[in-house]
């Protein structure tokens, strides 16, 4: 396994007015690897995945993403508050579409990372495999022509979109599903579909958001196999915020732990679970009383 980093976190700043939400976040996740953003409610988790995809223009630090052959620098195509010139605004309805259900802009995809939600955002009234569909219309043929004409070019590119669908949907073991409304899915099976379009836009990084959140045990244990699955076989890095503490120690070979903005803790599974800092996060609690 490569031990280089895919993505580079440097004092990261986020606030809104006068509350910090995120204060000098520092973090490097390494390539191929399965890493844990943990911490109690309002510590920010999301709020660092919200900066990495876009959906939040950081207030400070700088955010490198390693990946597809190139360093792409994340706040400078997505801009900063003080250096509006910098700020790359979409201009394309599909662009924002991809804002709005994927979690960030069409520029940070194409640098190679998708994402998930901690509320599931599916197209509920169109069927699975058309929520897979959708999902690569930043790689399949947007020639408007070539679509209207039905070219042998477009038709060709159409194929292997729905092959790639598919493709994930047995990955996911959605196969059986693929016609039905994604709204009529179970809970679980929308938490794998979810996973399933993030991975039709072809990402080397895909950030979690509390992808086990609701899940009993036996759906949380398939959700691990296939969180393995994704960087054994795929080499994908996986980056995912969960409370379900036992998948998190399971599956994660390195964890970074977040309290009221502020990076406390980083290391090894082991490690973190013995912290007294953490410790003293989760139980509310002075870290003397925890020693």
């Amino acid at each position: 396994m490569s031990q280089e980093n895919i993505l580079t976190v440097d004092s990261l700043m986020m606030h809104f007015g006068g509350i910090k939400a995120l204060n000098d976040v520092s973090l490097n996740i390494k390539r191929n690897s399965i890493s844990a953003l943990i911490g109690p409610n309002g510590a920010g988790k999301t709020t660092v995945f919200n900066c990495l995809t876009g959906f939040y223009k950081a207030t400070g630090g700088s955010i490198q993403l390693h990946a597809r052959g190139t360093t792409t620098d994340v706040i400078k195509v997505l801009g900063e508050p003080f250096r509006p010139d910098d700020f790359v605004k979409p201009r394309q309805l599909g662009s924002r579409l991809w804002y709005k259900m994927f979690g960030g802009t069409h520029l940070v995809n194409r640098a190679g990372l998708a994402r998930t939600f901690q509320n599931i955002r599916l197209f509920k009234e169109m069927s699975v495999v058309e929520n897979l569909l959708v999902a690569q219309h930043m790689w399949v043929n947007r020639n408007l022509l070539a679509g209207v004409l039905n070219t042998p070019g477009f038709r060709r590119a159409e194929s292997q979109a729905l092959d790639h669908a598919f493709y994930w949907l047995e990955v996911v073991d959605l196969v059986d599903c693929a016609n039905r409304l994604a709204g009529e899915l179970s809970y679980g099976q929308q938490r794998r579909l979810e996973i399933a379009r993030a991975m039709c836009t072809r990402p080397q990084l895909i950030c979690l958001d509390e992808p086990a959140a609701g899940l009993n045990p036996a759906e949380t244990e398939a959700l691990s196999a296939i969180i393995r699955r994704l960087r054994d076989e795929h080499d994908l890095t996986v980056l995912l915020i969960e409370h379900d503490m036992g998948m998190v120690m399971s599956i994660s070979e390195h964890i970074v732990v977040l309290d009221h903005g502020v990076v406390i803790a980083a290391g090894a599974p082991e490690a973190i679970r013995n912290d007294p800092k953490v410790i003293a996060a989760y139980l509310g609690a002075e870290e003397e009383e925890v020693a």
